[in-house]
Order: C-alpha cells, then sequence, then structure tokens
C-alpha cells in the first residue's frame, strides 16, 4: 500500500551563505580578540610552588607549621571531612552537615603522612633513628604534650628554634629539624606524593601543608590572588583550569559569604540551588515562558517575519 507524502514548499527568501568565509572571519577575530585582552589583561605565569622551595625561603614559617602538624592544630588537621574524622569540624547549612555525608574520602593524618613517615624514610641518620625510636616508645598522650609543649614555645620564638625557651620537648626538635633538612633537600615532596601510590599525581598532600602555612597565602597576594583581591590565575597546561571556577568563587567576596565561618557550606548550598533552577527551567510556570513574552526571537529572525507578515498582508 503507498501513502501520499505531504510535502510543503519553502515560501521564505533565499540568499548566498559561505560557511567557509563565516568560519574563517570568525577565528580571525576570536584570535585577534584573545590576543589582544590576553596582552592587555594577562595573568602571570608562575611557577608551581614547592614544598623545598618554601622551606628554603622561609624555614621559620615551614617550621612553625610542621609543629601544628605534630600536634594536631593544623587547619588540615582540624578540617574534618573529607581528611578527618571530626564531625564537630563540620561546616553547617542551617541545622544540616552536608560536609559529613560522604565522610572521610581522602584520609589525612598530619602526624604520621607529613612528619612521621617521611622521615622514617631517610637512610644512616643515627640521631634521627633514635629520635623515632623515642617516640614510637611514648605513650600518644606524651607525644602530643611534647608536640603542644614545642609548638608553642616556637610560636614565642617566632618560629626560630634557635631562640626556643628549653623545655620537655622530647625527641620534637630533632624530627622537626631533620624534617627541615628533608624538605629543604627536595625529599619531603617525593615523600608525601609516593605515600600508598605507584603513580604520584595526587598532590592533596603537598598542598594540604602548602596552606596550613602563611608562605602560599602570602605569594598568593602578592600577585593578587587573595580571597579579597578579586584575582583570579589560568592554570596552564591543564585545561580548562580555574577560569569555570569564578561563579563558584565570586561568592566568597561578597557578604554574607565573606565574612561566614560556615562560607564553604553557604556557597555550596546556593551553586546547588542555583543548578537545580537551571535545570528546572522548563518546568517553572512564568520563567518557561519568559521567550514568548519577550520575544526576542522576533528580533533574532527579524527577516523571516518581515517576509512572512509582509506577505499576508498582501493577500489580505
Amino acid at each position: 500500500m503507498s501513502r501520499a507524502v505531504h510535502e510543503e514548499s519553502w515560501v521564505g527568501g533565499y540568499r548566498d551563505y559561505d560557511l567557509v568565509k563565516e568560519f574563517v572571519a570568525a577565528l580571525v577575530a576570536v584570535t585577534l580578540l584573545t590576543v589582544g585582552l590576553a596582552f592587555v589583561f594577562g595573568s602571570p605565569d608562575v611557577h608551581q610552588i614547592t614544598l623545598a622551595q618554601w622551606s628554603n625561603a622561609s624555614p621559620s614559617d615551614f617550621l612553625a607549621t610542621a609543629a601544628t602538624e605534630l600536634d594536631r592544630t593544623s587547619g588540615s588537621a582540624t578540617y574534618g571531612a573529607p581528611y578527618t574524622h571530626d564531625p564537630s569540624a563540620a561546616q553547617k547549612l542551617g541545622p544540616i552537615t552536608p560536609q559529613n555525608w560522604p565522610g572521610v574520602t581522602k584520609p589525612v593524618d598530619t602526624v604520621n603522612d607529613f612528619v612521621v613517615m617521611p622521615l622514617r624514610a631517610v637512610p644512616g641518620d643515627t640521631q634521627l633513628t633514635q629520635a623515632l625510636g623515642t617516640w614510637d616508645a611514648t605513650s600518644p598522650g606524651q607525644r602530643d604534650s611534647w608536640a603542644k609543649g614545642y609548638d608553642s614555645a616556637l610560636q614565642t620564638a617566632s618560629g626560630d628554634p634557635a631562640k626556643v625557651a628549653s623545655g620537655s620537648y622530647g625527641p620534637v626538635p630533632v624530627l622537626l629539624g631533620q624534617l627541615l633538612r628533608l624538605a629543604q633537600s627536595g625529599g619531603l615532596d617525593g615523600a608525601l606524593l609516593e605515600q600508598g601510590r605507584f603513580y604520584m599525581t595526587d598532590y592533596t598532600k603537598p598542598l594540604l601543608f602548602l596552606a596550613d602555612g602563611t608562605y602560599l597565602e602570602d605569594k598568593a597576594r602578592a600577585e593578587h590572588l587573595g580571597g579579597d583581591q578579586w584575582g583570579m590565575m589560568n592554570e596552564t597546561g591543564n585545561y580548562p583550569g580555574q577560569p569555570w571556577l569564578w561563579l563558584y568563587t565570586f561568592w566568597y567576596q561578597v557578604k554574607p559569604f565573606s565574612t561566614s565561618d560556615n562560607a564553604d557550606a553557604l556557597v555550596w548550598g546556593l551553586m546547588m540551588l542555583l543548578t537545580a533552577g537551571f535545570v528546572l527551567v522548563p518546568f517553572l510556570p512564568g520563567i518557561r515562558s519568559l521567550p514568548r513574552y519577550l520575544r526576542v526571537y522576533r528580533l533574532i529572525w527579524r527577516d523571516y517575519y518581515r517576509s512572512v507578515e509582509g506577505s499576508r498582508q498582501l493577500r489580505s
């Protein structure tokens, strides 16, 4: 059985269109615009900051930070999920704590991961071996007492171990001194990257260690990249890099997010709300009808509507 096919012929106008010419013109325009804007507003190309660079440039800040890692008072040690098991540390979104929902997915033990385990890999150092033996043979309570005591004394001495007042610190001064030497030699960077992994591509632990000190923040502020400076640096060689985060990080610059202790949770909640609103646009009454009311499409296809409406007027 055959079926008749109803076809309607095009009644609109025709005009030549050169796709290749349009593509080349757009490519040239975008290239010139990109190069021009990059020249005027280009961000600095700063090399990766390493633990070796930090420990050589600011040994006092490195030691002060390492002391907080050892007594578990650093930002990483007290952040909670996804790094540590501390439900009370989670940021809140009203009565709920979304930070705790996934649990500890990247466990970090600042004492062992940042200090003790890297030092165990240092060969042929009798003093270090004895210090580690004393540390291992001591109760956790005594270790905390030594670490907190030395951390407090080091802060009083502005991070200079030579000016630390005498006290009961156990092997802590030796451990931190050896950790500083390991970091300055570049060995600590590799030690933190290789823990439990064959491929050294997870920079979580080195970045957390760096972020706990003031050196990384000072570097960022010098490049106008601080949270209150509205700066942004493109990450070279890792597409798409950081620019796609602009909408997320934008909210950290304005109140109440910029002054809230729960900024991470609040910004996350807001972004989830905006995302849901974007996804649900086709289902929201009034919002979904805006194109029909605004009639922007008639401006875009004005030639078509002018010709169609003109032909209708002629027929009438």
